[in-house]
């Protein structure tokens, strides 16, 4: 990300304007993208990622995503995806994207009524689902594909096709917890994206909490509650999990050593490390290292 890009960010309310006659709407675009950003809007969105790799933010949830990494995010729930990718890189097609509102569920349960069975999905949605059916994704790849190249009542169909095959999928992950509650306005938003961008920029180093509160002209304690309030995590915590996140990603896809990882992630001493890995992950790096390995030889 080009860090002289940060300030002139403006993440907001985004309003999803449905096409006239059309309940869905679908959308594509790669990166940079106006569209990247941290925000929220009323309708349900459906977020497949085509190409690279990086961290994911939904509500008060941070982790990695990659391609064919696949979500759901409810309505009203801020949500940001960031590329690590080179500053002057770009990608014509990362994001495919399907938007669609409650009002539009409602009438169809009011009309169908067998939907009504989709209530728990539509409650889970509402924190932000991760799919991870490795045989299914493909499949939902698949529809998202026909959905783009469709329009009219056959984009409909296909778009129901999708959802059930998304909620009958027994693996996923409910990302936000329950008891997040976003504050909403345009000025939080704003200042909340300079900082996750200065974090995500520069969580590798000694980064300060007073370090990012003088970014946004704020006092260290002022901004430490703001960022409480609107994140979900104390600061430190945040930083923590941007760096056992990247952690795991060299844990599972390098033979870097173990301490070495430790330093490039951000964290000053092993026993830092091992600590707040485990705190997180609830097993140490060497653990996690193993059960990667075994994960990758039995697929």
């Amino acid at each position: 990300m080009n860090k002289n890009n940060i300030q002139r960010i403006q993440p907001e309310f985004e309003l999803v304007e449905q096409p006239g006659g059309e309940s869905i709407r679908y959308l594509e675009h790669g990166i940079p993208s106006p569209l990247v950003r941290w925000h929220y809007h009323e309708e349900y969105e459906l977020h497949l990622i085509r190409e690279s790799s990086g961290k994911v933010f939904i509500g008060n949830y941070i982790g990695n995503f990659t391609p064919n990494s696949l979500i759901l995010v409810g309505p009203n729930l801020p949500h940001n995806w960031i590329s690590q990718i080179d500053k002057e890189e770009s990608i014509a097609l990362r994001d495919q994207v399907i938007n669609f509102s409650e009002g539009f569920i409602q009438n169809s349960e009011r009309t169908f009524p067998e939907l009504k069975q989709l209530h728990p999905f539509w409650n889970r949605a509402t924190h932000g689902i991760e799919f991870l059916n490795a045989t299914e994704i493909p499949q939902a790849i698949a529809l998202f594909e026909e959905i783009a190249r469709s329009t009219g009542f056959r984009r409909l169909t296909r778009f129901w096709v999708l959802i059930e095959l998304l909620a009958a999928m027994k693996e996923y992950r409910v990302l936000s917890s329950s008891s997040f509650k976003p504050l909403m306005d345009k000025k939080t938003l704003n200042r909340l994206n300079v900082a996750i961008n200065y974090i995500f920029d520069h969580y590798d180093t000694e980064v300060t909490l007073e370090e990012v509160a003088d970014k946004l002209k704020m006092s260290p304690t002022y901004f430490s509650r703001f960022f409480k309030k609107s994140t979900g995590h104390r600061f430190i915590e945040f930083v923590n999990g941007l760096r056992v996140n990247k952690a795991c990603e060299l844990l599972a896809h390098s033979d870097e050593p173990i301490t070495e990882i430790c330093f490039t992630v951000g964290f000053n001493n092993i026993a830092n490390f091992n600590r707040r890995f485990s705190d997180i992950k609830s097993m140490t790096p060497s653990e996690y290292r193993k059960t990667s390995l075994d994960a990758l030889y039995k697929s």
